[in-house]
């Protein structure tokens, strides 16, 4: 559940993200380039953090 809900905050930082690239004129070719990479660090960072130890 605390996956869930660490996923559902990155989320929000990632349109932020790409909103503010957007609005900055940057291509959307680089916006969905950049979130990608945002959506994978998110998934390894909240893993890790939020599984439990053995």
């Amino acid at each position: 559940m605390s996956l869930i809900i660490y996923l559902i905050g990155f989320a929000f930082v990632i349109g932020g993200i790409a909103w503010a690239l957007i609005v900055a004129g940057i291509s959307i070719l680089y916006v969905i380039i950049a979130s990608v990479i945002l959506v994978g660090i998110a998934i390894l960072t909240g893993v890790t953090r939020t599984r439990s130890r053995d």
